[in-house]
Protein backbone atom coordinates (compact mmCIF):
# COMPACT_ATOMS: atom_id res chain seq x y z
CA UNK A 1 0.00 0.00 0.00
CA UNK A 2 2.86 2.62 0.83
CA UNK A 3 4.19 1.57 -2.46
CA UNK A 4 0.58 2.74 -4.59
CA UNK A 5 0.99 6.08 -2.54
CA UNK A 6 4.19 6.67 -3.36
CA UNK A 7 3.06 6.39 -7.08
CA UNK A 8 0.24 8.14 -6.54
CA UNK A 9 2.29 10.63 -5.12
CA UNK A 10 4.90 10.88 -7.80
CA UNK A 11 2.60 10.88 -10.31
CA UNK A 12 0.93 13.70 -8.67
CA UNK A 13 3.83 15.97 -8.13
CA UNK A 14 5.25 14.82 -11.96
CA UNK A 15 1.78 15.64 -12.86
CA UNK A 16 1.62 19.14 -11.40
CA UNK A 17 5.37 19.98 -12.36
CA UNK A 18 4.61 19.56 -16.35
CA UNK A 19 1.30 21.22 -16.19
CA UNK A 20 2.37 24.48 -14.28
CA UNK A 21 5.50 24.35 -16.69
CA UNK A 22 3.16 24.22 -19.66
CA UNK A 23 1.47 27.26 -18.00
CA UNK A 24 4.40 29.53 -17.20
CA UNK A 25 6.14 28.41 -20.81
CA UNK A 26 3.23 28.28 -23.16
CA UNK A 27 4.84 30.83 -25.67
CA UNK A 28 8.22 28.43 -25.67
CA UNK A 29 6.40 25.00 -25.79
CA UNK A 30 4.44 26.43 -28.01
CA UNK A 31 7.66 27.73 -30.33
CA UNK A 32 9.11 24.67 -29.30
CA UNK A 33 6.34 22.40 -30.69
CA UNK A 34 5.42 24.13 -33.73
CA UNK A 35 2.25 25.03 -32.37
CA UNK A 36 0.56 28.66 -33.46
CA UNK A 37 -1.70 29.07 -30.80
CA UNK A 38 -0.36 28.97 -26.96
CA UNK A 39 -3.97 27.93 -26.23
CA UNK A 40 -3.35 24.16 -26.88
CA UNK A 41 -0.23 24.42 -24.43
CA UNK A 42 -2.39 25.93 -21.69
CA UNK A 43 -5.16 23.90 -21.93
CA UNK A 44 -3.01 20.85 -21.20
CA UNK A 45 -1.46 22.59 -18.65
CA UNK A 46 -4.78 23.45 -16.95
CA UNK A 47 -5.95 19.97 -17.33
CA UNK A 48 -2.55 18.47 -15.90
CA UNK A 49 -2.58 20.58 -13.07
CA UNK A 50 -6.50 19.40 -11.74
CA UNK A 51 -5.41 15.84 -12.28
CA UNK A 52 -2.80 16.21 -10.19
CA UNK A 53 -4.48 17.51 -7.62
CA UNK A 54 -7.15 14.83 -8.01
CA UNK A 55 -4.26 12.58 -7.75
CA UNK A 56 -2.46 14.09 -4.88
CA UNK A 57 -5.60 14.25 -3.20
CA UNK A 58 -5.88 10.35 -3.80
CA UNK A 59 -2.17 9.54 -2.60
CA UNK A 60 -2.34 11.40 0.51
CA UNK A 61 -4.92 9.12 1.63
CA UNK A 62 -4.61 6.36 4.63
CA UNK A 63 -5.89 4.06 2.11
CA UNK A 64 -6.33 5.37 -1.44
CA UNK A 65 -10.20 4.21 -2.82
CA UNK A 66 -9.62 1.62 -5.69
CA UNK A 67 -12.28 3.06 -7.62
CA UNK A 68 -10.48 6.63 -7.95
CA UNK A 69 -6.88 4.71 -8.42
CA UNK A 70 -8.57 2.50 -11.40
CA UNK A 71 -9.79 5.82 -12.85
CA UNK A 72 -6.21 7.75 -12.45
CA UNK A 73 -5.24 4.51 -14.31
CA UNK A 74 -7.67 4.77 -16.93
CA UNK A 75 -6.89 8.93 -17.63
CA UNK A 76 -2.99 7.78 -17.43
CA UNK A 77 -3.93 4.98 -20.06
CA UNK A 78 -5.90 7.48 -22.07
CA UNK A 79 -3.28 9.86 -22.27
CA UNK A 80 -0.64 6.97 -23.36
CA UNK A 81 -2.86 6.04 -26.30
CA UNK A 82 -3.78 9.28 -27.21
CA UNK A 83 0.05 10.29 -27.71
CA UNK A 84 0.68 7.17 -29.54
CA UNK A 85 -1.76 7.85 -32.00
CA UNK A 86 -0.48 11.78 -32.53
CA UNK A 87 3.15 10.31 -32.91
CA UNK A 88 2.66 7.42 -34.82
CA UNK A 89 -0.02 8.92 -36.98
CA UNK A 90 1.13 12.59 -37.11
CA UNK A 91 -2.07 13.46 -36.19
CA UNK A 92 -0.79 17.32 -35.49
CA UNK A 93 1.89 19.49 -37.42
CA UNK A 94 4.65 19.33 -34.91
CA UNK A 95 8.14 19.80 -35.25
CA UNK A 96 10.20 16.46 -34.25
CA UNK A 97 11.04 18.04 -30.80
CA UNK A 98 7.32 17.85 -30.54
CA UNK A 99 6.74 14.52 -31.25
CA UNK A 100 9.70 13.19 -28.83
CA UNK A 101 8.30 14.74 -26.28
CA UNK A 102 4.99 13.85 -26.89
CA UNK A 103 6.60 10.04 -26.88
CA UNK A 104 8.70 10.81 -24.14
CA UNK A 105 5.95 11.75 -21.49
CA UNK A 106 3.98 8.88 -22.59
CA UNK A 107 6.70 6.63 -21.87
CA UNK A 108 6.90 8.33 -18.67
CA UNK A 109 2.75 8.18 -18.36
CA UNK A 110 3.03 4.50 -19.09
CA UNK A 111 4.83 3.68 -16.34
CA UNK A 112 2.74 5.44 -13.71
CA UNK A 113 -0.18 3.54 -15.31
CA UNK A 114 1.58 0.50 -15.01
CA UNK A 115 2.86 0.93 -11.55
CA UNK A 116 -0.87 2.28 -9.94
CA UNK A 117 -2.57 -1.09 -11.63
CA UNK A 118 0.08 -3.51 -9.71
CA UNK A 119 -0.50 -1.54 -6.95
CA UNK A 120 -4.42 -1.31 -6.70
CA UNK A 121 -3.85 -5.17 -7.62
CA UNK A 122 -1.38 -5.48 -4.72
CA UNK A 123 -3.79 -4.02 -2.43
CA UNK A 124 -6.66 -5.58 -3.16
CA UNK A 125 -4.84 -8.84 -2.81
CA UNK A 126 -3.80 -7.70 1.01
CA UNK A 127 -7.56 -6.77 1.73
CA UNK A 128 -8.79 -10.28 0.70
Amino acid sequence: MKTLKNILLLNAVSSGITGIGLLVFSSTVAVLFGVPSVFPVSSVGIFLIVFAAFVFIEGRRTVPHANRVKIIVVLDTLWVAASLLIVVVQLLELTIMGYLAIAAVAVWVAAMAYLQHIGIKQTSAANS
